[in-house]
């Protein structure tokens, strides 16, 4: 598109390209976009892997992460590859016993967390079904609240340090914080690697896109780390 002098963003005159492709017969395969490997290069690797590892070692990818195989997958569909061959690492499968709870899962389970919180006061949580820049509602005796929730697991030399603003949209998520509208947000519901829990009001943060939580220990609201952890001389 570029080479042609087109606005690269233009989906009308994406597809007008791509229907002239097709009527002089050009061959595409070798685009990557943002992929660093080819169709070919993928087609070689399908058809000498004997492993999810493997193909995705060939292909240049040293993550074996589910996103990447989902990508690699759907990708090989539309080329119409076999994947029936493909042998997956053998995985013990999760038990009761073997279960522990962890800080880097902390971020996706802090919603459930602060929903829990306000439920044991005896308030009515709700999550949004459309995305919006607040986590919970919570239905409390002065009216509905807006609550936004924070994780970290960044402990400075001064104590826990959090990010409390945002990032307005942009391509490669590296746009600079901005704080949250006051407007917007009533309370933060902050959970900080010791599990310490924090119920700070926005009109406190003021604007501010991050804080030192030691200075705002007069809002902790309760303690989590009990989760972490199996109590002594349980069964």
């Amino acid at each position: 598109m570029r080479q042609l002098g087109l606005c690269v963003t233009s989906s009308g005159s994406l597809r007008v390209v791509k229907r002239r492709v097709v009527v002089l017969g050009l061959d595409t395969s070798h685009f990557t976009g943002q992929r660093t490997w080819s169709d070919a290069t993928l087609k070689r690797a399908v058809a000498q892997a004997h492993s999810w590892n493997e193909l995705l070692s060939a292909i240049g990818i040293k993550s074996n992460s589910g996103d990447e195989r989902i990508r690699v997958k759907a990708h090989s569909l539309r080329l119409g590859l076999d994947l029936s061959h493909l042998e997956d690492q053998p995985r013990e499968a999760p038990s009761q016993s073997h279960a522990k709870p962890a800080l880097r899962n902390l971020r996706e389970a802090a919603t459930s967390l602060a929903a829990c919180w306000f439920s044991l006061c005896g308030f009515e949580p709700a999550i949004p079904v459309e995305p919006t820049v607040y986590d919970l509602l919570v239905s409390m005796p002065d009216g509905i609240k807006r609550v936004q929730v924070k994780t970290t697991t960044y402990n400075g030399k001064n104590g826990w340090m959090i990010q409390v603003g945002r990032r307005p949209y942009s391509i490669g998520n590296n746009a600079r914080l901005v704080p949250y509208d006051p407007d917007s947000i009533d309370l933060f519901f902050i959970v900080d690697g010791d599990m310490s829990l924090y119920l700070i009001p926005s009109r406190v943060i003021g604007g501010r896109v991050g804080l030192l939580l030691r200075a705002y220990s007069k809002y902790i609201v309760g303690n989590a780390s009990g989760l972490m952890a199996p109590r002594p001389n349980a069964a």
